[in-house]
């Protein structure tokens, strides 16, 4: 028999806007019911949802207040979120090209030597991972991948870079990215996406909404 999932915590954004939050740390569990809700919405539209922000752990959902209110709404997504979760989603599989270390790598081996270990160990267990995109966002195109190896978990630069070449492949804490557009960042970056293979597995309905 299907479980009931619990109901989340509904936050306003603003008057016109609510975080509908399932954790409030970076998990698995919390980012599949995000994207459960996020396909429920799509699937059911209700009146008055404007637009809908996945994110690893809660879903921003845009709406017009004099179409529906906050509280009319926020009724609505807990139901629709204490629903038992779908059947996985087919999943589209690309293979990114990854040249680590060099220009875009240039936290490469200062990672090795935080972790103990040497940057060629640092490539094998970042080739070996399966990743997913979690959620997209911060600029456009950036992909925040969740299926990190946990060897790897990394903190945030301290002195963050005003500017980040395109095209830069990091890790930030348990995340794995892939930056799409120049830019600053705190991230760690290990390479560029251009030769060596990378695996990233990706639900196909957030790649075409690339929110």
């Amino acid at each position: 028999m299907a479980v009931t999932l619990s109901p989340p915590r509904l936050l306003p954004s603003g008057d016109a806007a609510i975080t509908v939050e399932f954790s409030r740390n970076i998990e698995e569990a919390a980012n599949q019911r995000v994207l459960a809700l996020d396909r429920a919405l799509n699937d059911a539209p209700v009146s008055g949802v404007i637009e809908t922000v996945p994110t690893y752990r809660s879903l921003l959902v845009h709406y017009d207040p004099v179409q529906i209110g906050f509280d009319a709404l926020g009724d609505r997504l807990i139901s629709l979120a204490k629903r038992p979760l779908p059947p996985a989603m087919k999943s589209r599989r690309w293979r990114v090209p990854v040249a680590y270390g060099g220009e875009h790598g240039i936290d490469l081996e200062a990672v090795a030597r935080a972790l103990k270990t040497t940057p060629e160990e640092v490539v094998a267990r970042h080739v070996a991972c399966d990743y997913r995109v979690a959620m997209i966002g911060f600029t456009p195109g950036w992909s925040y991948l969740s299926g990190l190896d946990k060897f790897l978990y990394m903190p945030r630069r301290q002195d963050p870079r005003l500017l980040t070449p395109a095209g830069t492949i990091s890790i930030g804490g348990v995340q794995a990215g892939v930056q799409c557009l120049a830019g600053p960042s705190g991230w760690q970056p290990v390479g560029p996406h251009r030769r060596a293979n990378l695996s990233v597995t990706a639900r196909s309905h957030l790649s075409a909404g690339a929110r």
